[in-house]
């Protein structure tokens, strides 16, 4: 069973940190051949930050230094796949830590698996969304626009980072970069889909993490 453990609001530094140490700890212990520490799913949300991964390009930042710090954004670059994006208040923010020979899958497959419990969530809210072919996360069309970003890093089967879904994040703060790279498609969050009907957070995530759950159960 996947154990769900909420951190609350908490500094971006902190839960990488605490990230990596749990997710090192797995590893470490299948190397020993004692794996019995428990999968994870993790939620929490983070004050404003934008990072940054280890093959994005940092022209995908659009404001400096003295910008970042005017507005109170902090700014890391770390080691998950994908470039740039956003995370901040009223957004989710879930970082599984799983060892994915537990389930029988291999990285594209849990990939899969994030953005298919997204996709019923918001189906369940009355949204269609999906896919899109070249680029990981949830999307929705006419006109294209992310409203959930995907990045993971992942070493023998174990891994760690995950997903940002806006749900009623300040969608401003997605001007200053190209979020995941792309200069051509927009993002949005629930609340912007739903006509600025402001959901509640804590709701929306323990749905999120009952979907989530499912789809590795």
């Amino acid at each position: 069973m996947i154990e769900i453990v909420h951190w609350g609001r908490i500094p971006y530094s902190e839960a990488w940190q605490k990230q990596t140490e749990l997710f090192q700890s797995r590893i470490t212990a299948k190397q020993q051949g004692q794996n019995l520490l428990p999968d994870l799913l993790i939620s929490c949300e983070h004050n404003p930050v934008y990072t940054l991964g280890k093959n994005g390009f940092g022209n995908n930042l659009l404001i400096g230094s003295k910008e970042l710090e005017q507005k109170g954004v902090e700014f890391f670059k770390i080691d998950r796949g994908g470039d740039i994006t956003y995370h901040g208040p009223g957004q989710i923010v879930v970082y599984p830590i799983l060892d994915l020979e537990h389930f029988g899958m291999g990285l594209k497959a849990y990939i899969n698996c994030l953005e298919e419990a997204v996709i019923l969530f918001l189906k369940n809210r009355g949204i269609q969304a999906g896919r899109l072919e070249g680029a990981t996360g949830v999307w929705l069309q006419n006109p294209t626009r992310k409203i959930c970003a995907i990045g993971v890093r992942g070493s023998r089967y174990v891994t760690m980072h995950g997903l940002a879904l806006n749900i009623n994040t300040d969608l401003s703060y997605f001007q200053l970069i190209n979020p995941c790279g792309f200069v051509d498609k927009g993002v949005t969050s629930l609340q912007q889909e739903l006509d600025g009907q402001v959901q509640e957070l804590n709701l929306c995530r323990d749905e999120l993490m009952l979907e989530l759950r499912k789809q590795f159960s």
